[in-house]
């Protein structure tokens, strides 16, 4: 089979006038796994159409070695009748032939030759092969003989993933293949991905992918493309230092261009000086720009803040929910308290959207018990709402009819809290980008303040930035959080309990998201010769957790009123009048000493409680 090592170079393309890349170029070696990163609307996508040759480039060469295979996973991928398991087999277009062509053949050296070739590509474990990359998507040996065109449009898409996955092309193009994966398929791509044989390019928003999949990363920016060593945070924190550096330099070229200016200005019509000036002119003229990058146009989330509920805000006993006449969960007893964030972990179909919609109040309980507060208001984000949008309106309709009688510059300011800017506001929702309806949909599900916020996958059409983003917001958001996502980066800094859904029960995951990912990645011949455990030590009961947190709360709340003193005391202390009577500012300085030492005591206790409060939470 070929090596692929993809030379770029010296490329120029544009689209309607508008540069995408100008001179640009980037060698990517043998056998590189790559992550393709950049702003949205950079080029990343049409990199890869150039590539495949499916565009011509305006100047440069993409060179590949001959003969050497592409693959990619199609926008769409159609059902049809053949078996899911068949499909992936007949990915591989050459076993496929041979195979028809053994079936057919009767001249005996052909037969020869056929089996022979068969025997160098391994085509007798193509069946264990296809259907271990599909077990790791998620398809069971059941749905693995069911025909595709059985199952929705994400679903085909993991089909056609699997399809090229299996083929094993020389160069794997692979555009945001995490969008239609859940956590667990996430991790098996990663995983995948890091063991693939030849060369690998993926353009991708998943943070912890580009950190454990990718050895390089490959960035579009301005117009060029540049290539860094390591991964995603190794190259964030080289670009970071690259950009420090430029603005440093510009600064300083922008100090020696004025300072040279400033003698032409001086003695440019002084004939003694005349010779001098003119060779600051010139010197100015050959000083090449350094322009200082600009800043990336980073969007935050404002999420209004709730009232506090008393607790618990949801309450389950004996719950059982599910479809018709199919319980999906059994006997559930669970509780959340308004400062809960909790991350939802499970295979696929095992319950985790059907729970976020029981919290959410799209299921109705089949029986059992729930009781939620009184004022309770929940929001819920999930990725069909994006689909929901009303496509011939626009952002600031879709708010306009929620909040009819708002001003409309407060309806814009809404809108712009969530980075939908003056453009965006009146542009029609079929024009945005998937990223603008995620936010759009993200303002939906938060206007009403909830004192619960349900998100089932809400990273799937933001940026790195995006994300980013969103973690802040989710961290500084007063109410609860349940959370199911396919981004670890974002389920371990949100999320503070796992609750892992399975076999139609839910439970408190004893781990860490490491150990999920650890035990997900397990093969099944790993599985016996490892070790038991050490035993989790045993997790504190809800009543010992709601009593360290009240702890904390009151250890916390003495230390903002002590603050208050301090400043109180230190705004007296201020006052130069109190320095005329020598018994004030003895009274006065005796009060911030025992207010100083009272806080150190204070914060000493509020440390105490929160490192106790963490350990009962994480088990």
């Amino acid at each position: 089979m070929a090596c692929a090592m993809l030379r770029i170079e010296d490329i120029s393309y544009s689209i309607a006038g508008r540069p995408l890349f100008e001179h640009a170029g980037a060698v990517v070696p043998d056998g590189h796994k790559v992550g393709l990163v950049g702003p949205n609307g950079a080029g990343k996508t049409t990199l890869f159409r150039l590539i495949r040759g499916e565009l011509s480039l305006d100047g440069g060469q993409i060179a590949l070695p001959a003969r050497a295979r592409i693959g990619g996973v199609a926008q769409e991928a159609p059902g049809t009748a053949r078996s899911v398991l068949d499909t992936v087999l007949d990915a591989d277009t050459e076993r496929a032939g041979l195979m028809r062509e053994a079936e057919a053949a009767s001249d005996a050296a052909r037969i020869a030759e056929i089996q022979t070739r068969l025997a160098d590509i391994d085509a007798w474990s193509a069946e264990a092969r296809a259907a271990t990359i599909l077990k790791g998507l998620g398809f069971s040996d059941a749905d693995q003989q069911r025909p595709s065109a059985d199952f929705s449009g994400g679903w085909r898409m993991r089909i056609a993933l699997a399809g090229v996955l299996f083929a094993q092309p020389d160069l794997l193009l692979l555009d945001e293949p995490t969008n239609y994966l859940d956590l667990e398929g996430a991790l098996w791509l990663e995983s995948y991905l890091a063991r693939y044989p030849y060369t690998v390019i993926v353009i991708s928003h998943d943070r912890g992918l580009l950190n454990r999949a990718v050895g390089h990363i490959l960035h579009v920016e301005d117009r060029k493309l540049t290539l860094y060593t390591g991964g995603y945070d190794q190259f964030a924190k080289l670009r970071a230092e690259k950009r420090a550096l430029m603005a440093s330099e510009a600064k300083k070229q922008e100090a020696r261009r004025a300072h040279l200016q400033s003698f032409v200005d001086r003695f440019r019509a002084k004939a003694t000086k005349a010779k001098q000036a003119q060779a600051r002119i010139k010197m100015i003229a050959k000083m090449e720009p350094i322009t200082a990058p600009e800043e990336a146009k980073f969007h935050r989330f404002s999420f209004p803040a709730p009232e506090q509920l008393s607790p618990p805000i949801i309450a389950m006993e004996g719950v059982s929910v599910g479809y018709g006449e199919r319980r999906v969960l059994r006997r559930l007893d669970l509780r959340i308290d308004q400062d809960d964030r909790i991350a939802l972990l499970g295979r696929n179909g095992q319950g985790k959207s059907t729970l976020s919609k029981l919290l959410a109040e799209r299921l109705a309980p089949m029986e059992g018990q729930i009781t939620r507060s009184g004022k309770l208001r929940v929001g819920y984000f999930a990725q069909h709402q994006v689909d929901e949008l009303e496509l011939g309106e626009t952002p600031l309709d879709h708010v306009r009819r929620l909040r009819p009688d708002e001003a409309p510059s407060k309806l814009r300011a809404r809108l712009a809290g969530f980075g939908l800017m003056e453009a965006q506001a009146e542009t029609r929702v079929g024009q945005l980008s998937g990223g603008q309806k995620a936010r759009l949909s993200l303002l939906i599900a938060t206007i009403d303040a909830p004192h619960l916020l349900v998100l089932d996958e809400p990273t799937n059409h933001l940026d790195i930035e995006s994300r980013e983003a969103l973690t802040e917001a989710l961290n500084d958001y007063t109410g609860a959080v349940v959370l199911v996502s396919h981004d670890m980066h974002l389920l371990s800094l949100v999320a503070d309990r796992l609750w892992l859904v399975d076999q139609g029960g839910v439970a408190p995951w004893q781990g860490d998201l490491d150990d999920y990912r650890a035990m997900l990645l397990q093969t099944p011949e790993e599985k016996p010769a490892k070790a038991s455990p050490a035993p989790k030590p045993k997790r504190a009961s809800r009543d010992e957790i709601l009593e360290l947190r009240a702890e904390a709360r009151k250890a916390e709340a003495r230390v903002e009123k002590l603050t208050e003193m301090l400043d109180k005391i230190g705004g007296k202390m201020a006052d130069p009048g109190i320095y005329d009577d020598a018994a004030e500012v003895e009274k006065w300085g005796r009060k911030h000493a025992e207010a100083s030492e009272a806080m150190t005591r204070a914060e000493a206790i509020w440390m105490t409680a929160m490192e106790r409060l963490e350990r009962a939470e994480r088990g």
